[in-house]
């Protein structure tokens, strides 16, 4: 959904609706959606910038990084964004602090679709965990820990780190 800069109203323009992406869009390829994305965004014009201030919902799918489990996450994200032109920022050799919070616009539209998908992609966790206290699985029998003790022997650590166990001992 392309929204023409020029065309916003003096007041905004408030949309309420559903978006539908391909599970690939996401930046974790294992994620999956279970639900359509419903956003509650909010555009208004400021001179030469565009504030967009939205939310987004949906219920996600995706696979423990410890245990390998399918687990489901909702999302529940709010955004406040804005928007400069990009011809009227300068070019600078070197990006401030303030600069990292500008976003750009090219011509005089943004792709609210665009927008939508990428707050969704930052919302999602680096290292998805089904549970924080998620042991994962035997390193032995790749039994999954959470459903009990599987009875493997665990041999000690690398002999290598054996001077370390008497360092760390010694510090006590």
């Amino acid at each position: 959904m392309v929204i023409d800069i020029d065309r916003l109203p003096k007041d905004g323009l408030t949309l309420n609706r559903n978006f539908e992406f391909p599970s690939l869009d996401l930046v974790d390829e294992d994620a999956a959606f279970l639900e359509p994305v419903r956003a509650e965004v909010t555009i208004r014009r400021v001179g030469e910038e565009v504030w967009i201030k939205g939310r987004v919902k949906t219920r996600l799918s995706f696979v423990c990084s410890r245990c390998l489990a399918s687990f489901e996450l909702p999302v529940d994200s709010r955004f406040d964004l804005v928007y400069m032109p990009e011809d009227v920022h300068e070019l600078k050799e070197e990006l401030d602090d303030e600069d990292m919070d500008t976003l750009f616009f090219q011509g005089h539209e943004i792709d609210l679709r665009e927008v939508i998908l990428e707050q969704l992609n930052l919302t999602i966790p680096p290292k998805p965990l089904c549970s924080f206290s998620c042991e994962g699985i035997c390193a032995v029998c790749g039994k999954v820990r959470k459903d009990g003790e599987c009875g493997c022997q665990v041999k000690d650590l690398d002999p290598r780190l054996d001077q370390l166990k008497i360092f760390m001992k010694d510090k006590r």
